[in-house]
């Protein structure tokens, strides 16, 4: 029995990045053979075992043969006779098929190494294109090594073409996709995926709506890039600079799907966009069973982020009405997390990425200011009822009343 390193961990002990799990692959034993040792086993397609100690991944040798569409229809087959190198065969991409022995030799059968030189994503063998899961992996490890420097390779980037052109990118499940952009949301630079998968045409599959968004044109005097689609990806970019969170990431990637079902003879201008979005963000949620608070976020910017932007000519009883709207007494985080899809938007055009936002202050202001209003002295003052909420927003109203006055004259001065 051989053990050998596999995998992420020996690809990122390679570009010196910290390893987090350790996949192990084991040739020449048997099942019966590891749980003998006291490996537990876990995997039920293939034979994949718990080490008794560190608890640590530990799977058979194995090659796959496509039995069906999409990218459950495997058949996998482990036992003794299957080689390091079958093993490694299966693998996507060849940063991925290194394996590195007990005495820390490495085995490359596939030059992985020389591809990390050459900072190359490429592809193992044909085979690849049986898993159509793999275009949407691709993309992401762009994503995520776009900062390392790394490419794909002209011909893997060919072979993506062909699965998509051939279809079986359909046979992914809702909660397959959804799973693949989560990972991607949490990364780095997630614009860099979409742009893969745009560049590929599996985006028209994936995302549809953020698809139709690129041809789409816009007022030039406010967005020099012109293109909605790669304004999006720039507002994806602010937003991932300003924030970690995939709710944020998400509302500002869809935050303008409205603009792709504005009719040509209005172009470039989009009014009513944020509001015509709203269906579009529901249909594509419920489509990738995103989750609600996720899908939440993105509804509120996509109907205000227009309103945002304007936030200083607006009247106070406005203002308020956005904070109504947006539920931000009882949930006040829904404030920053807007806010900052807002600054992204603003900043997410060419030429204005420095800009300030001055509008986030403004509004984190007004309603820093109006939290303070004292419910219970309203109460102690006798009023009852439907009386107490009127006051309360009476109070709010002067509050935002006097701070917007405060920022007028600041600007003025």
């Amino acid at each position: 029995m051989q053990v050998y390193l596999v995998g992420g961990a020996v690809r990122d002990q390679l570009l010196d990045l910290p390893v987090k799990d350790k996949d192990f692959v084991v040739v020449g034993s048997t099942p019966q053979a590891m749980i003998d040792q006291g490996f537990t086993q876990v995997g039920r397609d293939f034979p994949v075992f718990l080490h008794p100690k560190t608890h640590q991944e530990y799977a058979l040798a194995r090659t796959e043969r496509k039995s069906g569409s999409g990218y459950q229809g495997f058949i996998c087959h482990a036992d003794e006779s299957v080689t390091l190198e079958q093993d490694l065969l299966r693998r996507d991409l060849t940063i991925n098929a290194i394996a590195q022995d007990e005495q820390g030799n490495y085995y490359d059968p596939y030059n992985g190494l020389e591809d990390i030189n050459n900072r190359t994503l490429r592809h193992v063998s044909a085979a690849f294109s049986e898993d159509p899961l793999r275009v949407l992996r691709v993309a992401r490890f762009a994503a995520r090594f776009s900062t390392q420097g790394f490419t794909i390779a002209p011909d893997t980037m060919s072979l993506m073409k062909q699965m998509v052109a051939s279809g079986e990118l359909e046979q992914l499940t809702p909660e397959r996709v959804w799973q693949e952009i989560d990972k991607v949301l949490s990364g780095a630079t997630p614009h860099v995926f979409f742009d893969v998968l745009k560049s590929c045409g599996a985006l028209k599959v994936i995302l549809p709506e953020i698809d139709a968004l690129f041809g789409v044109p816009q007022p030039a005097q406010w967005h020099p890039e012109i293109d909605s689609g790669i304004h999006t990806l720039l507002v994806l970019e602010q937003a991932s600079l300003l924030s970690h969170s995939v709710s944020v990431r998400f509302a500002a990637l869809t935050h303008d799907v409205g603009k792709a079902v504005t009719p040509q003879s209005m172009w470039p201008k989009h009014h009513g966009h944020g509001q015509k979005g709203i269906a579009i963000i529901k249909r594509l949620c419920q489509r990738l069973r995103v989750p609600n608070h996720i899908r939440d976020l993105a509804v509120l910017v996509s109907d205000q982020h227009q309103n945002i932007h304007n936030a200083l000519q607006l009247r106070a009883e406005t203002v308020l009405k956005i904070f109504d709207k947006a539920d931000v007494w009882r949930k006040p985080e829904r404030l920053p997390d807007l806010l900052i899809c807002c600054q992204a938007d603003a900043q997410g055009r060419t030429g204005f990425e420095t800009t300030p936002y001055i509008e986030a202050d403004y509004l984190n202001d007004c309603f820093s200011q109006a939290s303070s209003v004292d419910v219970k002295a309203i109460i102690a003052a006798g009023f009852k009822g439907a009386e107490i909420k009127q006051q309360i927003a009476n109070q709010r109203l002067e509050i935002i009343q006097t701070v917007k006055q405060n920022y007028l004259s600041a600007q003025s001065g």
